[in-house]
């Protein structure tokens, strides 16, 4: 009985936990890939290239319930079904009232878009699906393709490994873990855009000049990206808030650091903060200083165990886990606030996305987006083009502007795109 059960539902893993009780409509806890193709996406097609991969990654066929003690992925046979695009990028998945799978595959023009529920998985596994999607809608697109694209995938993980709880194999109860005190950031401010739309504003630019210019000022591409951010922030601060921090959030890809090839939540977060408490601080050297600083200590081996172990710590906590799930939810919405005040907004790099030779030449580019109550910016890249997304739910659009007119002041060419949204008067 018990191993009947065990194939038919998981436990979220210690990542997840925290999505069911914050997400909301302006803060969705949900992201979305795409995968833009050189020609019209034929949704027939997709939905068989869906039907073929699915049972890949069965953990996607989940639903999520509610125990006495902890949220849970229930496994169903529900077919999932490709549709046209038809709301704005990453509206809310999760609904409690419903009992309905926390992805969904839709398709506009040329474009084919994965969006998830944070809860069901992280960039990292959400990739890894969106690539086996595409390689089998472009095998079936195209029979001239030889060979199949799928089997030539860096990414030959067992089912068993896709629905594994990394965060469980790899938490050690030795280790123990020391608080550090919260420190309020300084919060973005402005009017919010009405029904609880996100603004879209995307650059795509040569990946190998922005590598050039975060070479030139001795830093990785994630560490310029995260210094421009900051800056850009800071220069459209009020003086008056100026005593506060600019802090962001950045995610780290735990696969990085151990071996785990799930396609469920394995990742940490670290905090990059910097002061601009006078005039002198707004230029990019002290900024990249105090980036590249808090990079080298932050992604030492003792610090990324020291996270991993603190998203672990309520699992394994005896008198936490005998709380009844309601007051959990309580509590950790309570702790959610109480952590988000040291935060001003996000940067999420996945890096370069590759695909097999034989498909790459029909694919254009690969972006990622992410809905979010503050300011998020996304960044990957596709063969010779570097794409970053902000996605924010303000009016304004001054820190996306800075943050781009930096990177054309470095000689790299950017082309913006951004979605159509009334026009709205700020107060």
């Amino acid at each position: 009985m018990r191993s009947v059960k065990s194939e038919n539902w998981n436990k979220l893993d210690n990542a997840a936990k925290i999505f069911p009780p914050t997400s909301n409509e302006r803060d969705t806890k949900v992201f979305r890939f795409s995968c833009q193709l050189k020609e019209p996406v034929d949704g027939l097609l997709l939905q068989q290239a869906l039907d073929d991969v699915i049972g890949k990654f069965p953990i996607f066929c989940s639903v999520l319930k509610r125990g006495m003690f902890w949220y849970y992925l229930e496994h169903r046979e529900t077919r999932p079904l490709v549709l046209p695009e038809h709301r704005p990028p990453c509206s809310e998945l999760y609904d409690r009232n419903r009992k309905n799978l926390l992805f969904e595959v839709t398709h506009f023009r040329r474009r084919i878009n994965l969006e998830i529920y944070h809860a069901l998985s992280d960039g990292t596994g959400a990739l890894q699906f969106l690539r086996t999607l595409v390689c089998r809608y472009l095998s079936l697109a195209h029979p001239e393709i030889s060979g199949d694209p799928v089997s030539e995938l860096d990414y030959d993980a067992s089912s068993f490994e896709k629905g594994e709880d990394s965060f469980l194999k790899y938490y050690d109860p030795k280790k123990k873990v020391k608080r550090e005190k919260m420190i309020r950031a300084y919060q973005l401010k402005g009017t919010l855009l009405p029904e609880n739309r996100q603004r879209v504003v995307e650059g795509t630019m040569p990946v190998q000049q922005v590598l050039r210019a975060a070479k030139s000022h001795g830093a990785t591409l994630t560490e310029y990206l995260c210094a421009l951010m900051l800056l850009a922030i800071a220069k459209q601060m009020p003086v008056t808030a100026r005593r506060k921090p600019v802090s962001l959030d950045v995610p780290i890809n735990l696969r990085n650091y151990y071996e785990s090839a799930t396609a469920r939540n394995f990742f940490g977060v670290m905090q990059v903060r910097c002061r601009f408490e006078r005039q002198e601080d707004l230029v990019l050297e002290p900024v990249l200083a105090c980036v590249k600083q808090t990079f080298q200590r932050e992604l030492a081996k003792d610090k990324i165990e020291e996270r991993m172990i603190q998203l672990s710590a309520m699992e394994h906590n005896v008198v936490a886990r005998a709380v009844p799930l309601p007051i959990k939810d309580m509590v950790l919405g309570f702790a959610s606030k109480y952590a988000r005040v040291a935060t001003t907004g996000s940067l999420s790099n996945v890096g370069s996305i590759t695909m097999p030779e034989c498909v790459q030449s029909y694919i254009d580019r690969f972006d990622l987006m992410t809905g979010t109550d503050k300011i998020q910016a996304c960044v990957c890249s596709y063969l010779e083009q570097l794409t970053i997304t902000f996605m924010s739910g303000f009016a304004s659009t001054e820190v996306q502007k800075h943050f781009f007119r930096m990177l054309s002041a470095e000689g790299i060419p950017v082309c913006i795109e951004t979605s159509p949204m009334p026009e709205i008067e700020e107060g």
